[in-house]
């Protein structure tokens, strides 16, 4: 967090040109990061433990961005945007909790597959239980990861409000709540990935389709991250010098590398999730750490040196 924290250094340091809404920012990435935590669970093959880790994380920076637009104020309807999001995703993971005994069927169905595997290869055969219909019903139902949906559903009204207010100096508001959109979008998708490649850490076994499918998203969604920043007003005013960022220049010429960067990555990883080797789910990680850093550039810069 480094990157994101020298960007809000460099905001409070121009007063009335540079300024960067922290509230917005936490709920923005507890919204995205919600919701890709859902393209994750819907599978059913990531453990229990993996939504408790995303749930927990981002309601805690749903319930930081409440406290910060109480604290500061701003929109209304964003701050009771964040209390929200923050109830829903502790709710959902109170429900996963309890349902905790049911387990994941994917998970469990891979188990089951790999010890048959090994039953084959080494002749030593599993004890098979025949009350398992039994069993199942007295685990209870399983946890159904559409409820992973609710929070982020109820985000998307939070943002809309704080998109809308960031154009109130005459900006166009459209604009400002598609930045905001994309932008939780962004930033829930990069560290999305970077999580569930430390996952693997913990259940090797899981696909690496799941890994794929999160940078897949990133790429996705950074052409409308990228083209949403340089329509104008955007950073293409910034390289002409018409907003002046108050560094030469600097900060124009900054969030081109992270942007660039951040798809270079994007399309490394991709190819480093293409190696069998299970390195390699590491190296990709490792890549991806550094995204996140490129990511919120391409993001908090421009949105800092935009800000009227």
């Amino acid at each position: 967090m480094t990157g994101a924290a020298w960007v809000l250094a460099a905001a409070e340091s121009r007063a009335g040109r540079i300024s960067l809404d922290a509230a917005t920012v936490l709920l923005q990435w507890a919204v995205g990061g919600l919701f890709f935590c859902w393209v994750t669970t819907r599978h059913r093959e990531a453990g229990l433990g993996y939504g408790w880790l995303l749930r927990g994380v981002y309601g805690a920076m749903a319930i930081l961005a409440a406290v910060v637009g109480v604290r500061y104020g701003g929109p209304v309807l964003r701050t009771a945007g964040a209390i929200a999001v923050a109830v829903a995703a502790v709710a959902v993971l109170a429900v996963s909790v309890v349902q905790r005994k049911a387990g994941v069927s994917g998970h469990l169905a891979d188990h089951d597959r790999r010890s048959a595997r090994v039953a084959a290869m080494t002749g030593i055969d599993r004890d098979v239980d025949d009350d398992a219909d039994d069993d199942d019903a007295a685990r209870g139902p399983e946890f159904a990861p559409r409820l992973d949906l609710l929070a982020p559903a109820i985000g998307v009204i939070g943002l809309v409000a704080a998109g809308w207010a960031s154009a109130a100096g005459g900006g166009p508001r459209l604009l400002g709540v598609a930045r905001v959109l994309s932008g939780a979008a962004f930033l829930g998708a990069v560290t999305d990935a970077m999580l569930l490649g430390h996952w693997y850490l913990t259940q090797p076994g899981l696909p690496r389709r799941l890994l794929n499918e999160q940078v897949r998203w990133l790429g996705y969604v950074w052409p409308f991250e990228v083209v949403l920043l340089l329509v104008p007003t955007g950073m293409f005013t910034v390289f002409s010098g018409r907003i002046d960022d108050g560094y030469g220049g600097m900060l124009g010429w900054f969030w081109i590398a992270c942007a660039v960067t951040t798809i270079v990555l994007v399309v490394v990883t991709r190819a480093a999730l293409k190696e069998r080797a299970y390195s390699a789910v590491m190296a990709a990680t490792g890549l991806l750490y550094l995204a996140i850093l490129t990511a919120f550039g391409t993001d908090l810069v421009a949105r800092a040196v935009l800000a009227s």
